[in-house]
């Protein structure tokens, strides 16, 4: 996705993407991090009311065409504005809101940080998610694998120098090795090309299988929809399962931690349903 300069020019092209998904009988649809607004947004100036019509139009077109959609979005919750990621069913309705808690420095002029871990279901469907700079810790993602997450989704919104960009291309992200590592699905949505005042993204969207094949990949230059058929059965999530029994010494704490990430994501959705 290339960002436009406003909440409407991105809201078109949400839509448009949208539509042509579900032509190509997608299940689910992901986009990028701050979708909504564009990662190079003052969000200083951002208002609630703002967001608010802007994730009710993407609510609208969820229902519209009864499709799983995940939009990256600012979000105020209780009088803060977090980096989030937010989960509309078929029916339109928002059934998870992870917020980033791994921000940059750029995030923490605007944003406040999260306090779960992302665990919710499409479709009955385990999956998690990260944003963008949290692809760095991988705990967010092994704990929620060991949470039962057979699918990871991770909004991305690069904003670099053309340099660093270009070295960013060709896959050398990481991507494959955390699918491989906990036998899961990874389905990454970044922008592309440039996103203004002199910065860029590297693109490279991709959907990656458990084995680390690489099933689709979208170029670093223009927008695209990429579309892949996934075999859940492929979604093992042997190593992580290996994890919670071997070694014995670490095992209590690993059910431990397994137990409050899920309660955490309880206490999440239960804060997401009373908005």
């Amino acid at each position: 996705m290339k960002f436009a300069p406003t909440l409407g020019g991105n809201l078109t092209k949400i839509e448009t993407a949208i539509r042509h998904a579900v032509r190509r009988r997608a299940d689910v649809v992901l986009f990028p991090e701050c979708a909504t607004t564009g990662y190079a947004c003052d969000f200083s100036k951002l208002q609630p009311a703002d967001v608010r019509t802007a994730l009710a139009r993407v609510r609208e077109l969820a229902a519209e065409h009864r499709v799983n959609v995940l939009v990256g979005s600012p979000v105020f919750r209780g009088g803060r504005l977090e980096n989030c990621l937010v989960v509309f069913d078929r029916r339109g309705e928002i059934i998870h809101c992870y917020a980033k808690c791994q921000l940059t420095p750029g995030d923490r002029r605007f944003f406040h940080p999260g306090n779960a871990i992302a665990l919710f279901e499409l479709d009955g469907v385990p999956a998690t998610a990260i944003i963008c700079h949290e692809r760095r810790y991988p705990e967010l993602v092994r704990l929620a694998v060991m949470a039962g997450a057979k699918i990871l989704f991770h909004p991305n919104a690069g904003l670099d120098d053309l340099a660093v960009s270009r070295r960013k291309r060709g896959g050398r992200d990481g991507i494959a090795v955390r699918a491989f590592e906990n036998a899961i699905y990874y389905v990454f949505a970044n922008s592309v090309g440039p996103q203004g005042g002199g910065k860029w993204s590297a693109g490279d969207s991709k959907i990656v299988a458990p084995d680390s094949r690489v099933l689709r990949l979208a170029d670093n230059q223009n927008e695209a929809v990429i579309v892949a058929d996934i075999n859940l059965s492929q979604a093992t999530r042997k190593y992580a399962e290996e994890s919670l029994h071997s070694p014995a010494f670490l095992a209590p704490a690993w059910r431990k931690m397994v137990r409050l990430v899920r309660q955490q994501a309880d206490r999440n959705d239960r804060r997401v349903n009373r908005r």
